[in-house]
This record gives C-alpha cells, structure tokens and sequence, in this order.
C-alpha cells in the first residue's frame, strides 16, 4: 500500500493549490478516502472525505466552500481544490485510504 501526496507549497493569502495523492498497492476504487491535516503544535484533524465512488462528500466546517474533494479511479488519485486560502490553513495535509493508511504528507503554508 502506497499513498504518495504532491501539490503543496507556499501561496499567499487568497490563493489556491491542488494537492494530488496518488494510490497503488491495492484496489482504490472500493475505498474511501480522506484528506487530514496538522498544524504546528496542533493535533491531526479531518479535512475532507469522499467515498469509494466519488457520489458523497463531507468537509469539516474550516473547509467548506473553499476545499473540494474529489477522485478519479481511473488514475486512482484523489484529489484536493483548496481556493481562497487563509493563513491558518498552513499545515501539513495527509491522505487516508480507509483501514490502509496514511501518505507522508505534504507541506502547505500560507503567507504573505
């Protein structure tokens, strides 16, 4: 099992990135996914989810109508649209496949 997370960066306030996170190792397409991240000093939280198929979507409060999930099971990448993007949401981001595990993560940080 491997999750490999790529597209993080440095992007000033109100800007946008793509974060990708590429699966192999196991079947994608009959598992949900997720995206999570963490913060200096502060504990791993839920950012996103989506389901194996791509029909349900669920995003935690800090994220709505900024962030998008979504995947493609054909190139068995899952992906997240994060616009308009603010200081505090400088983290490290990190992808889950659910019951597999994690991806390395990939820095993002937001500043002027």
């Amino acid at each position: 099992v491997q999750l490999v997370e790529s597209g993080g960066g440095l992007v000033q306030p109100g800007g946008s990135l793509r974060l990708s996170c590429a699966a192999s190792g196991f079947t994608f397409n009959i598992r949900g996914a997720s995206w999570y991240r963490q913060a200096p000093g502060k504990g791993r939280e839920l950012v996103a989810l989506i389901s194996s198929g791509g029909g349900t979507t669920q995003y935690a409060d800090s994220a709505k109508d900024r962030f998008t999930i979504t995947r493609d099971n054909a190139k068995n990448t899952v992906y997240l649209q994060m616009n308009s993007l603010k200081p505090e949401d400088t983290a490290v981001y990190y992808c889950y496949a659910n019951g597999l595990g994690w991806g390395q993560g990939t820095q993002v940080t937001v500043s002027a």
